[in-house]
């Protein structure tokens, strides 16, 4: 591969090759993207959620506790 691309111009080794390959498997790319970033949406999420819960729980825990004190 190197030597087909040495008697090449600059503009087609920087230029139209990154092109090609973007046009071919930009599909791919944009899918794996997508993915990670509805992955990285789920995570979100399910931290917000199991600290949400946390709160409450500790939250009902406390007021329960010093109601016992009563």
């Amino acid at each position: 591969m190197r030597d087909i691309l040495a008697g090449m111009p600059w503009w087609v080794k920087w230029v139209a090759v990154p092109v090609i390959a973007l046009v071919v498997f930009g599909g791919l790319i944009m899918s794996v993207v997508g993915f990670v970033i509805w992955l990285l949406f789920k995570v979100l999420i399910f931290v917000a959620l199991v600290g949400g819960l946390i709160y409450v729980v500790r939250k009902f825990m406390s007021s329960s506790s010093s109601r016992g004190d009563w």
